[in-house]
């Protein structure tokens, strides 16, 4: 081995000296520029440039380098994808389609006037040349996304927007080359028409189910992660049997998965983590392989070539944004990023340019080929990757800093800076992932260490009962830590359990209590009587009481039943912050049922929640319960519940656990019973009963949070 590696000849063929310089590569680079506040996807596309075929020829761009990079790439689709908030994407579909319009079109004016009048193309070169620079690789979404900025407006935009504008360009790549090959005609915009609608039907319509079924029925970890990648080149296979690139079935596979992979879920975690350790960094290096530095010095007419070509892309980008700021009314950093996002050129680009330079049209009089897109522009789209990514990882990651720091709206919509301290009565072995799974469900995303699991040992238990309390809690310390969130272990020695969750209530100052029903006993009488006389006694914390029979994540829809007057309670808006991080966590869409007064209140602030919702008004609460006998596969019921002397109890509450028992036993559903502590001033109750004043509620809510 030794004696190998004395002898090494260049471009390195041995796998494992391969594999280990490239890891080295990704380890060292984030970790030097980090100190210099240069991007590293910007160092990983510059290293790639050294070591590779045109550099020093280190490593060779072979098969390996372009499957793992591929996979890199389709990783970057699929994350925009998988993140996008859905709820906030239909809000905002007509500004992604208006800044898709603009994206498209100025760039590709300015290509097409570049390409025709001053590089002298033909008229079908120019539009594919043109075409170059309307598409767009989100390269830096990852950095953004982890700046906890991926729901923002213009992120949202940007992301959408992609979407559609990556499809035009590459259907306006599919149109030129078929007419260049003389195969357009109406058998083949039908063919096309239909591909690309059995593609959309298949992903949008049946991954969702296959993927539903599939998650409720297996549990290993590892086998779901492998399950995301096999629906990843799925879908990328299908788009291009479509006739589209696989970065789009990428996306699309994204979309589909979305609701099925909560953003706070383990599953997500590892998803991201693997791909942004090993799948995109491959990408980039193997994206930085492709640059030939002495291209632009041998030619100055690939560099006259390429200055076109950075004019009308990273000009184009930048009219483009500019134009959704004013048309939208954002602020400057909003459009700066957008802007940002948008620069980069890779993906579709490096895909367009490949295949136009691979189609011969004709030969000159030496027999030398005529291409499509000839060696000039190969050379300055590369040019055009290095200097757009550049500028793309700069203006984003500046805009998007701002915007993280400035993005502190303490509003009942999730973004407040409430102190939430959540507690999981984690007791049996049964319970322990459907609480951690539903306790990082209801936490807003920026809880990273307020998670807490108790496990209440009897005074007079034995050795084996304490080694089996720790053995639960750390189960739901590793599920936990597997989606980046610390859970605090509590091992209690009390005699009772209630009492000795009361207790860890007062002592760390306990938010939420979710305390999980086993499936086959539900409420039992002696839960029943230690819930009403004993968890509810502790009246600053929110009771959550969980019944799970499939797992959260494929929960499609909720029916919300909210009693009359309940937001007079002192905990209302709390454990409506809970439902919101559900559904805005889950993807899960929500249907209140209550009185029109109420819901009135819940239309008002469902603006900033950015879930999907539909509002029933009911008169009677026996109109809600039969909305919620009418449960169907995949549907989950939460029921806002109230405690004695609160605004809205009545007595038919005390039944709603029995006929629980006897209607849903088959069912997911969770009762929350807002705290119930009294206010600390005349005034602030005044406000919360006004509910017409929302400022006025507002500033009652921050003060309960704090």
């Amino acid at each position: 081995m030794l004696l190998s590696i004395h002898h090494v000849t260049f471009p390195i063929e041995d796998p494992l000296l391969k594999f280990l310089i490239e890891l080295i590569i990704i380890l060292c680079i984030p970790l030097l520029l980090n100190k210099i506040k240069v991007p590293h996807l910007l160092g990983l596309i510059i290293a790639g440039a050294v070591i590779g075929p045109n550099g020093f020829n280190v490593l060779s761009r072979d098969s390996s380098v372009v499957v793992t990079g591929t996979t890199g790439l389709l990783y970057i689709m699929f994350l925009a994808g998988l993140e996008i908030d859905m709820g906030d994407f239909k809000k905002n579909k007509w500004k992604s389609l208006t800044f898709s319009i603009y994206t498209f079109a100025a760039p590709f004016v300015l290509g097409f006037l570049g390409g025709y009048y001053i590089l002298h193309f033909s008229i079908l070169t120019s539009v594919l040349f043109a075409s170059l620079f309307s598409s767009h690789t989100l390269i830096v979404y990852p950095m953004v996304s982890s700046l906890g900025i991926a729901k923002n407006l213009s992120v949202n935009i940007t992301v959408g927007g992609t979407m559609i504008t990556d499809v035009l360009s590459l259907l306006v790549l599919a149109v030129v080359v078929g007419m260049s090959q003389g195969e357009v005609g109406t058998s083949f915009w039908v063919q096309l028409s239909a591909s690309m609608a059995v593609f959309t039907l298949i992903v949008l319509l049946v991954f969702p189910i296959i993927a539903r079924w599939f998650f409720k029925n297996v549990e290993d970890k590892i086998s779901q992660y492998i399950f995301v990648i096999v629906m990843i080149y799925m879908a990328a296979l299908l788009a291009e049997l479509a006739g589209i690139e696989a970065i789009i079935g990428a996306f699309f596979a994204g979309l589909a998965l979305n609701r099925l992979i909560p953003h706070t879920s383990s599953l997500m975690n590892r998803v991201e983590f693997v791909g942004n350790a090993i799948f995109i960094p491959f990408f980039l290096i193997s994206v930085g392989m492709l640059i030939d530095f002495n291209a632009f010095i041998q030619s100055w007419e690939t560099l006259g070539v390429a200055g076109i070509m950075l004019v009308a892309s990273i000009g184009g980008k930048y009219l483009a944004a500019m134009l959704t700021k004013k048309t939208f009314r954002l602020t400057n950093d909003e459009g700066q990023l957008i802007f940002g996002m948008s620069a980069a050129s890779a993906a579709a680009t490096l895909a367009s340019v490949m295949v136009g330079y691979n189609i011969i049209i004709s030969e000159n009089e030496a027999g030398e080929p005529i291409r499509l897109l000839n060696e000039h522009v190969l050379n300055g789209s590369i040019l055009l990757i290095l200097i757009s990514c550049t500028v793309s990882s700069f203006v984003a990651m500046a805009s998007a800093q701002r915007i993280a720091e400035a993005d502190k709206d303490n509003t009942v919509s999730g973004k407040s800076e409430e102190k939430e301290k959540i507690l999981l009565a984690i007791n049996h072995t049964t319970t322990v992932e459907k609480l951690v799974n539903l306790g990082l469900l209801v936490k807003t995303i920026t809880n990273k260490d307020r998670l807490f699991g108790i496990n209440v040992i009897n005074e007079e238990a034995n050795e084996s009962s304490a080694k089996n309390a720790e053995k639960i809690l750390g189960a739901a310390v590793n599920m936990a830590s597997a989606a980046d969130v610390k859970l605090n272990a509590i091992t209690r020695h009390d005699n009772d359990v209630v009492s000795g969750i009361n207790n860890v209530i007062k002592e760390q100052g306990i938010t939420d209590l979710i305390i999980g029903l086993e499936d086959e006993k539900g409420f039992s009488t002696a839960f029943t009587d230690n819930l009403y006389n004993g968890y509810l006694r502790n009246k600053n914390a929110n009771v959550i009481v969980y019944h799970a029979v499939q797992p959260v994540s494929t929960i499609k829809k909720y029916i919300v039943l909210v009693p009359a007057n309940a937001e007079k309670d002192a905990g209302f808006f709390h454990a409506m912050l809970r439902i919101w991080n559900i559904g805005r966590n889950s993807g899960a869409s929500m249907i209140f049922y209550g009185s029109s007064s109420t819901l009135d209140i819940l239309k008002r602030i469902i603006k900033k929640a950015n879930i999907e919702a539909k509002f029933n008004a009911v008169t009677t609460w026996q109109q809600a319960q039969e909305a919620a006998y009418n449960l169907g596969d995949n549907e989950g019921l939460i029921v806002m519940m109230a405690d004695r002397g609160m605004y809205s109890y009545f007595p038919q509450m005390r039944a709603v656990p029995e006929l629980l028992n006897q209607k849903l036993n088959g069912h997911n559903y969770m009762l929350i019973y807002p705290f119930s502590k009294t206010y600390k001033t005349i005034t602030e109750k005044r406000a919360v009963s006004n509910h017409h004043d929302f400022a006025e509620i507002g500033k009652v809510i921050g003060k309960i949070f704090k």
